[in-house]
Parts: structure tokens; sequence; C-alpha cells
């Protein structure tokens, strides 16, 4: 999805000067009609589509580093030499050949992609329908994996582009099609079996997998990617037609047909989800009150500063907030809170979190704590990976469980690799969070952190902000700096503090 690179800059058909190729730095051009960028790295000159294929980011723009890429806007990363694609993205960049002839590069025909099999079981099983799932069939079978694949799917629609539904789609800027991550008829054409019948339990010992519906499925690998439910606060009156969660394509269908010009909504909850559907909404004419138990919204995760920031921006746009406060009951026409106020609400959206489904991992006798435990390779036993929102696996020294939609993606693809006979390095947790017109974007994780150092202008929409523990560089969030988020993930993948030091300050 997204826009396509513009034909500009040098004709790479016709050729450029070797001497002018920097080493990386990507030179867009075109050739035979198609935007391409040119990359020097070492002693390889690779030339690769200019467009990320996830949101339609300029690569050109983006930044090289370890053989690869990477997207400035959501850090999908590309291969250098295959074009293979790391989440966000699920479909790789075409790659091109290369010529060098008397001190001009020239740019050739598109390479076709070489899938190189090996091991491989003949049975696959994926349990969810959500990201992991769609990147572990789309990697298995990018990576020339012949057998079966069946996803069992309990979303209620096609694999949906879960940040879409609390963003573009609900603000009522983005077409519908825009938010189906892969259509069954796109899975089916490879050869992915997508089955509306949920599992209602699997044995790793035997290695079946028993559906809601009463079939029985083989398996030689399975993926457990059953991903998070929202939460629902058991409060009188949550229970009515106006009451909403935000999870499915279902949920955003409903609120968005629900909102009309001037209508007080009331969000329930001050999180990322919370306040991202309140600037939605408010994008389409809502009277927005958020209310939230906290006093500074997002505090825990970003600190008071920015937390208190972010809700500047959101009131500069209308949004009312109604902290330190917590419903009491709602009514058909009202959100009561606990000091007995009573709210306007004839739509209320609660975006209090999630909580990771783990029924099936546990009654199949998966080690559990705060989600399944996995290895480095994301296995939780012999023949069984899982990944996404259920997975806690090893990172930076700490067991780790994370809810972002691109750990998700590198899961699932990390998983398919594996079942392969592959390896794979546990990636920078990477998410970005819409606020009206300010985005932030998050490069690492830090579950506790000594007070944030903020360097540049908050107000000004030009800074970073450096979360440490310990002294330790966890996490950075950055605004208006994509460049510097994509220098500070290269570095924190390669575990050189010392640059990463240098990148903050």
């Amino acid at each position: 999805m997204g826009s396509t690179a513009a034909l500009s800059g040098p004709d790479l058909g016709q050729g450029v000067l070797d001497a002018e190729l920097l080493e990386g730095t990507p030179l867009l051009g075109h050739a035979h009609g198609e935007a391409i960028v040119l990359v020097r790295d070492g002693a390889s000159v690779h030339a690769l589509g200019a467009t990320c294929s996830h949101y339609g980011g300029p690569l050109a723009e983006g930044l090289v580093a370890g053989g690869t890429i990477r997207c400035p806007w959501h850090h999908a990363c590309f291969d250098l030499s295959t074009g293979i694609a790391h989440g966000p993205a699920i479909s790789p960049v075409a790659c091109y050949d290369v010529a060098l002839e008397g001190g001009t590069l020239r740019v050739g025909a598109r390479r076709e992609r070489v899938r190189p099999g090996g091991l491989s079981p003949a049975s696959v099983v994926i349990i969810g329908g959500g990201a992991a799932g769609v990147a572990c069939a789309e990697a298995l079978r990018g990576e020339g994996h012949k057998g079966m694949i069946t996803m069992l799917t309990a979303e209620g629609s096609d694999p949906v582009d879960r940040p879409n539904l609390s963003k573009d789609y609900l603000a009522g800027n983005a077409p519908e099609e825009w938010v189906f991550l892969r259509t069954r008829e796109a899975l089916a054409g490879i050869e992915v079996d997508v089955v509306d019948d949920p599992a209602a339990a699997f044995d790793p010992k035997e290695r079946t997998v028993t559906t809601k519906g009463g079939r029985e499925l083989s398996y030689d690998a399975l993926l457990l990617a059953t991903g998070a439910e929202a939460i629902r606060l058991p409060l009188p009156g949550a229970d009515l037609p106006h009451v909403h969660t935000l999870r499915t394509l279902a949920d955003s269908r409903a609120i968005a047909a629900a909102i009309s010009a001037d209508l007080p909504v009331v969000i329930i909850g001050a999180s990322f989800i919370g306040l991202e559907a309140a600037a939605s909404l408010r994008a389409r004419g809502a009277q927005v009150t958020v209310v939230g138990p906290e006093p500074v919204p997002l505090a825990r995760v970003l600190g008071t500063e920015v937390g208190a920031f972010v809700r500047r921006v959101h009131e500069a746009k209308g949004v009312v907030f109604e902290l330190g406060r917590k419903p009491a009951s709602i009514t058909a026409d009202a959100v009561i809170l606990d000091d007995g106020r009573a709210l306007p609400a004839k739509v209320v959206v609660m975006g209090v979190g999630v909580k990771p489904r783990l029924e099936l991992a546990t009654a199949a006798g998966l080690t559990i704590e705060r989600g399944v435990v996995v290895d480095a390779q994301l296995r939780a036993c012999a023949g069984v990976w899982a990944a996404g929102d259920i997975a806690r696996y090893p990172w930076s020294g700490q067991m780790v469980r994370i809810e972002h939609w691109q750990v998700a993606v590198r899961h699932g693809q990390a998983a398919a690799r594996a079942m392969l006979g592959g390896k794979w390095r546990a990636d920078v947790p990477f998410f970005w969070s819409q606020h009206h017109d300010v985005t932030l974007g998050y490069v690492g994780h830090a579950e506790a952190f000594d007070t944030p150092e903020i360097h540049g202008d908050l107000e000004a929409r030009d800074a970073h902000v450096v979360y440490r523990e310990g002294g330790r560089i966890r996490a950075v969030m950055t605004i208006g700096r994509d460049r510097l988020a994509l220098e500070i993930e290269a570095a924190m993948e390669r575990a050189d503090d010392a640059t990463l030091e240098r990148a903050v300050h």
C-alpha cells in the first residue's frame, strides 16, 4: 500500500559514473520505467526497487547498514542482495542486475529470486491469522517451502493491517482495501489454505491440532500466533451496544459507522490505542473526551514530560482529558465517573489494553511465564514455535514480551526461517504511534527507566528522548528525526554502545 516513487534522478539504464556512487549513500534513479535505488555496500553494488513495500516509503532516504537498506518511515528492512523483507514489510522489493562497463554502472534486467529450498517440513499449521501468521506463511513460500500450509483463523475477516484500524482507516483517510494485510485470495495464490475454523487444542506429542469444528490436522511444524484480545472493563453498562473495543476490522467499522460530526464520544483509557482513536475520531469531527486514572498520559512508557507534550498535542486539536479519574458505570448516553459526574457519550471506546491469548498454550503444557516462553529461535517445544504478542523471548539480556506490530511480523518471518533450519538473532523492537500531526517513533525496549533525557525541542516537533536503565541506553523515542532513529536501531542491533552514545548526543 502507499504511493509509488515518482521517476526522478538519472536514467540508471543509461548508467552513472562508478566514481559518483558513494559508499552507503543510496542514489535514486530509474530504469526501464521503474524507480530504483543504487547502493554501494563495500565491494558490491546493488540495485533495488525504490519504494518500501510496507507503506510506500522512500528507500533513497533510508539507511544502509549491515547488508540492508532500511525505510525511514516504519523501519522496514530489505536485504541488499535478495530484496527479502523484514517487518513490518512482508513483500520483498525487486532486485536488478548491475554491470560495470568502462567506469560506468548500468542497471539491467530485473532478477528472478532464487528460492533455496532445502530442509522443509512437509506440513505446517499456523494458529492465528494476524501479522505473525501471515508473515510466517509468506516467508515460508519465499524461502522455497513446498509443503502444505494451513492457517486457522478467528479474525472474522481476511488478515488485516492492524495499526490501520486505529489510525488512517478509523480517521476516514484510507479506503478499506488498505486495511487488508493479505486477502485470502492472495494467500490462496501462494497455496496457503485459510480456514475459518479456530483451533480448539493441539497436542505437541502427537503433533495434531483439533479445531472447534471438529477437524483434526497433523503437522510437522506448528506456529502458535494467537495474538491478544482487547480488555473490556467489567463495568455496569459495559455490554451496551454503543460500547466498543478496538482490535478487529469489525470493531473499527462499527466505531466509524457510529460517528458523526459533534457526536459526544468518551475514550476510556489514555493508552496508545486510546489516544490514536481519539485523534482519528476528532478527524471525523466527534467531540472526544479521554478518561484515564493516571495524572499524565503515557508517562509509564514515555515519561512525564513527553506524556504532557502528547496531551498538549491532543488538546490543541480539541480533545478533552479527564485524568486521575475512573469510570464507574456506563449508561445509554453517558459515562459516569468515580466522582459522580456524568460525561455525555453516544459512543464509548475502551482502550485499556490487551491480554495475550494463552489458553491453547497452557492446555498443551507449554511453559507460561507472562507469555509463552520460547528460546532464541522462538521455539516453545519440539516442532512448536510461538510468535507475536504471546511470545516471551530473550532480547538484550532479558526475557521480554512485546506487543508491537513490527515485532510480530519479524517473529513470523524468523519462525519460518527456523522451521527451515535457519537461525535468527532477535531484532531491535520498534513501534510508531500517530497523534494528529505528530508521529512518535520508539526504538528499543525499556520496561523501567531513569529520568528521560530530552534532546531538541518537543514543541517544535524536532527531538529525541533517551531512556536509560542504570546508565545503559534501553530505548530512544524520536519526533521528526527518522534518520537518527534508523542509526540508533542499527547501533543497537550491533550492540555498538560507543556509536549509540555518539548518536544520541
